[in-house]
C-alpha cells in the first residue's frame, strides 16, 4: 500500500502545480501581474539496502545500494520578476516601469508597500493613486486643471498646468 501513498504525493504536487497556472492564466490581462511557478522537491528516502553490502549469495557487494523514495512535496510556489510587455492607455497617469523598480505607495493601515501595477488616477483631492485607492508615497498632488504629466527616468514628476509653457515640478516617485 505504500506505492498509493507515494503516488497520492504526486497527485497533491501536481494539483497545486495545476492551481498555480490557472492563477497565471486568470491575471493575464492584470497590469503588473507577475506569474508565479511552483518548485518542487523529493521527499526521504528508505534504504533498502545499503550501499557497499554484500549482495545476496554473497556474491560481490551492491555499490549504490537501494533506495526508495517516498515521493515529493511543494517546496515553493515563486513568483517571476521577468519584464512584461509595456502596453499604451491612453491614460496620461498610466506608467510602466522598464526594467527594474517597484512603485511605492501607502497601504490602508499607513503601511509601506510596493507594486508594479502603475495604473494611477486621481482621488477627489487630486492625489495621485492606485486603482484600489492607494496613495503613491510620498504623496504627489495633481492639480485639477493638468493638461499634461511628465515623469523622467528618475521618478520626478511634473506637469504643465493650466495653458502655462513652463513645467511644475509635482513631486519624486519612490522608485
Amino acid at each position: 500500500m505504500r506505492a498509493l501513498a507515494i503516488a497520492a504525493t504526486g497527485m497533491n504536487a501536481q494539483q497545486t502545480n495545476v492551481e498555480v497556472i490557472a492563477n497565471n492564466i486568470a491575471n493575464i490581462n492584470t497590469t503588473g501581474f507577475k506569474r508565479a511557478r511552483a518548485e518542487f522537491t523529493d521527499l526521504l528516502y528508505q534504504v533498502e539496502r545499503a550501499q557497499g553490502v554484500a549482495a545476496r549469495g554473497g556474491q560481490g557487494v551492491v555499490p549504490e545500494g537501494a533506495q526508495l523514495g517516498l515521493g515529493t512535496r511543494l517546496a515553493a510556489i515563486r513568483n517571476l520578476h521577468i519584464q512584461g510587455t509595456l502596453n499604451q492607455t491612453g491614460n496620461k497617469l498610466d506608467l510602466a516601469l522598464n526594467g527594474e523598480g517597484w512603485f511605492q505607495v501607502q497601504g490602508p493601515g499607513g503601511e509601506i508597500l510596493y507594486t508594479r501595477d502603475g495604473a494611477f488616477n486621481t482621488n477627489g483631492d487630486g492625489q495621485l493613486v492606485t486603482l484600489d485607492g492607494l496613495l503613491v508615497d510620498p504623496a504627489i498632488n495633481v492639480p485639477a486643471n493638468t493638461s499634461e504629466v511628465i515623469v523622467n527616468e528618475s521618478g520626478q514628476v511634473f506637469a504643465r498646468v493650466g495653458g502655462a509653457a513652463d513645467l511644475e515640478e509635482l513631486g519624486q516617485l519612490t522608485l
